[in-house]
């Protein structure tokens, strides 16, 4: 069965944003928790724009419930989920690409999450705002791929 993509990410940004998003793109189009996730985005940069300081604002939400309300700056916050910036980490203004491979986390409620991501240049300009729906009932977890029938 091959790898099925789909556009799971809301850009919640106007034209006052630095980044333009032109497409976002996980694979695989559901993803479940303790495995990786590959996430591609295509954007446009309105200016020159230093990553290494990009602060991202993450609120994730469970029902009416508050699970995370934290600030990160970029590269800590992609650490934290196994990947790193590549590439130029000042790129100038124009097309730019990035794809990561994150590996979520285990530790997360099984429910249908929110997610919340707001974040400003270092210079405390807009840079993107995306909204993320990610069901994680356990109707969408993977079957075991080895022989194995034992439930966790």
């Amino acid at each position: 069965m091959s790898e099925v993509s789909m556009r799971l990410v809301e850009d919640a940004s106007d034209d006052t944003y630095v980044l333009d998003i032109l497409d976002i793109t996980l694979t695989p189009a559901l993803p479940w928790l303790g495995h990786q996730v590959r996430w591609e985005m295509d954007g446009h940069l309105k200016e020159t724009v230093d990553l290494t300081r990009v602060t991202c604002d993450v609120t994730m939400k469970f029902g009416p419930m508050k699970f995370l309300d934290r600030s990160y700056r970029l590269p800590e916050l992609l650490a934290g989920m196994g990947a790193s910036l590549s590439g130029d980490p000042r790129p100038p203004a124009g097309p730019w690409r990035q794809a990561w491979n994150l590996q979520l986390p285990e530790t997360v409620p099984v429910a249908q999450h929110r997610i919340r991501l707001r974040a400003r240049t270092g210079t405390g300009k807009n840079f993107l705002a995306l909204d993320i729906p990610l069901d994680f009932s356990r109707r969408f977890r993977p079957t075991a791929t080895s022989g194995s029938s034992r439930r966790p």
